[in-house]
């Protein structure tokens, strides 16, 4: 009797024991099979980041590439626009000064700074393009001392006129840059440089050289419009720091 106990005890014990080790292979295999899970997830997820990403950068806006958001190169800018800038001859009876200008249409509107012609004798004006050819103002369409600009028309004699474009784009610190004038008499000087500052009354801030004789020469942007007026620098800082009229202030009188 007792040995049957004894042999029933120990089939119990065995059962049991089975009992536990399969469980424990169910277990094992089911956190084996959610790390797997999670691990493709992860794995999914990863993807799926990576996929909208680059779906992402595929669909962001692409910049226009009309002409006039195309950029231009400063060899480019020059080639363009060198014909539109001239410079200016004035007199006073006694002495003679010169500036610069450029033309803003192709039937023969020039801009420049108004202070170029201050005091200086009406008539005596003179414009001499880049190719040699000179013109006569024939009259003064706006002008003024504070905004220091004036915008004439030349006597065309019928002819047309390389001209710039007066921009459209709103001026950004840190913007590229180019001018063409005529310092110390250097006709039709190209330099570059970027716009530094927003000043108020209408002026621009700009690191690009300019010198005496550049007043009144063209400021453009790297999409070849004109945005300002070269006008000053201050000779005694040794930091570039010039100035251009900003071309809103002629923009109610050119069309």
């Amino acid at each position: 009797m007792m040995k049957r106990i004894i042999l029933g005890i120990c089939i119990l014990l065995l059962l049991f024991s089975c009992v536990r080790r399969r469980e424990g292979v169910h277990t094992n295999t089911r956190n084996s099979y959610t790390q797997e899970r999670t691990q493709q997830q992860s794995r999914r997820h990863s993807t799926r980041n990576t996929q909208e990403v680059r779906t992402t950068h595929t669909d962001a806006p692409v910049a226009s590439t009309s002409v006039d958001s195309k950029i231009l190169n400063g060899s480019q800018i020059f080639e363009k626009y060198n014909p539109a800038v001239f410079m200016i001859y004035t007199s006073d009876g006694w002495n003679d000064y010169h500036g610069s200008g450029f033309f803003v249409s192709s039937s023969g509107i020039g801009v420049s700074n108004y202070h170029v012609f201050e005091g200086t004798t009406v008539g005596y004006e003179t414009i001499k393009l880049s190719s040699g050819h000179t013109y006569k103002i024939r009259n003064v369409i706006a002008k003024s001392k504070d905004n220091d600009f004036i915008i004439f028309q030349v006597e065309s004699q019928g002819r047309t006129f390389s001209y710039i474009p007066v921009g459209k784009r709103i001026p950004k610190v840190g913007e590229k840059v180019y001018t063409i004038g005529s310092p110390l008499g250097l006709e039709n000087t190209f330099s570059s440089g970027e716009i530094s500052q927003l000043r108020g009354d209408n002026l621009i801030q700009i690191n690009a050289p300019i010198d005496h004789g550049s007043s009144g020469g063209a400021l453009i942007n790297e999409y070849g419009e004109v945005i300002g007026i070269t006008t000053a620098g201050i000779e005694s800082s040794g930091a570039n720091l010039n100035f251009a009229v900003d071309i809103n202030v002629v923009r109610p009188y050119v069309k």
